[in-house]
């Protein structure tokens, strides 16, 4: 008999989570008028809080895998929270940007362990056929929180205190620590854990720590010239990185995980249909601004998108059971990329419900595509090969937002109609990527 698979508190218990990490990524940007001031810096300089998290969530997330081998995923799902929410209250009470700024590395690394050993403690032990359900719990805050970190930090430094942006995260904290003790269960680490693959871990510490810092210098008065020099070191690095893990014995993340067909389609996917997921939230309050609308307007049609993500969210678990996964994942893109498209002729004098329809159809395909993507990663793979690609995907995920900001940001010097249209590219190749599924493929999922 398969083992019980975990329940749905466990797995919001770690959607909770994955909202709080994905918010912090973003929402301190919001407060950087009211924060640069109170610490005495220029409101330019604290793009460097952001720069230093996403930094540590990258640079740490490879390890995730090996450390919940090594000493048992309950363990350092419980360290994870516990740091993520000491770094949270640490970063409330700082005093100068540099305080801050090491609570903010602190932060991103229980930020880095705190998503990907939780899902490896939902899907660790799930029989197959629940897959679709718990990973429709899971997904959401990945929807949720880009959406809504402007409009809830806006709220939060006009009416309270910046330091409440971290605040906010302590009882939150709390509250998830209490529940993961009581709700994930103990369990014995691996005995065959292999030895820390070090040359692993520098290698692609270095390769996706200096992609990252990249997106940020495109937009920073260092200019293209360094980003493209810092952008071709990560490349190298990461180049070194596959063949050492092809190599290697006992690699810190197993790249041989790709040979399964769905794995690697959903792999790949998840990096362009995720980069373009990104992407929107970014682009979109540039373009109003371009026409002149206050931000409080632009937030306002943004979060149509949030609306369409969730109004559609009741059926996804059903569209993943019922439709081909080939489908699932095609049509979504197609009309991401149709709705990019459409946002690319948007004038000043667009009617309004053109804009709020364009935001909604956009959110719905967000959401279903990558609900579809993360269940069929998991479809056909083994046991014994999660850890790994549990790993190899959040590393996907998480790059796909450095990379579709990244490319946001540099076809605004097109202007916002143009990056619009470059990023709807992204999403056609996705889809003519998806039709390469064979018509059967991530049926292990629909089974029960």
């Amino acid at each position: 008999m398969a083992p019980e698979s975990p329940g749905r508190a466990t797995a919001l218990l770690v959607a909770a989570c994955f909202f709080m990490e994905q918010l912090d990524a973003t929402i301190v940007s919001t407060a950087a008028p009211r924060l640069g001031p109170a610490l005495g810096v220029p409101p330019a300089d604290i793009s460097l809080l952001v720069s230093v998290y996403l930094l540590a969530v990258v640079v740490l997330l490879p390890l995730s895998g090996w450390l919940s081998a090594r000493w048992g995923a309950r363990r350092v799902f419980l360290t994870a929270i516990a740091v993520f929410t000491a770094a949270s209250l640490a970063c409330a009470t700082s005093t100068s940007l540099g305080g801050l700024v090491v609570a903010r590395v602190v932060q991103g690394a229980g930020g880095s362990m705190m998503v990907p050993i939780g899902l490896l403690v939902v899907l660790g032990t799930a029989r197959k056929a629940d897959i679709p359900r718990l990973l429709s719990y899971v997904v959401w805050p990945g929807l949720l929180a880009p959406v809504a970190a402007p409009a809830l930090g806006g709220v939060i430094t006009t009416y309270w205190h910046w330091r409440w942006i971290f605040l906010i995260n302590v009882p939150l904290g709390l509250v998830a620590l209490a529940l993961a003790w009581r709700l994930v269960r103990p369990a014995r680490p691996s005995a065959a854990a292999p030895r820390l693959d070090l040359p692993g871990v520098l290698l692609l510490g270095l390769g996706l720590g200096a992609v990252t810092t990249a997106e940020h210098l495109m937009t920073s008065a260092s200019g293209p010239v360094v980003a493209a020099a810092v952008a071709v070191t990560g490349v190298t690095a990461l180049t070194a990185a596959t063949r050492h893990l092809l190599r290697s014995s006992h690699p810190l993340v197993d790249l041989r995980t790709l040979r399964t067909p769905t794995f690697r389609v959903a792999v790949i996917g998840s990096l362009l249909f995720g980069a373009l997921v990104a992407a929107v939230p970014f682009l979109l309050p540039q373009l109003f601004s371009s026409f002149g609308w206050t931000p409080a307007q632009s937030g306002a049609l943004v979060l149509f998108v949030f609306a369409g993500n969730i109004g559609v969210k009741p059926a996804t678990t059903w569209l993943v059971r019922h439709v081909p996964f080939r489908r699932l994942i095609a049509v979504p893109a197609v009309c991401l990329a149709a709705t990019a498209a459409g946002f690319a002729l948007l004038t000043p004098s667009t009617p309004l419900p053109v804009v709020i329809g364009l935001a909604v159809v956009s959110g719905c395909a967000r959401s279903v595509g990558l609900t579809a993507y993360s269940t069929l990663a998991f479809s056909d793979v083994p046991p014994p090969q999660m850890q790994h690609c549990n790993t190899l995907l959040a590393m996907a995920q998480q790059m796909s937002g450095v990379l579709g900001v990244s490319a946001a940001a540099a076809a605004l010097h097109l202007g916002e109609a143009a990056a619009f249209l470059v990023l709807a590219g992204a999403g056609l190749v996705a889809a003519a990527h998806a039709l390469r599924l064979h018509p059967a493929a991530g049926n292990a999922v629909r089974a029960g």
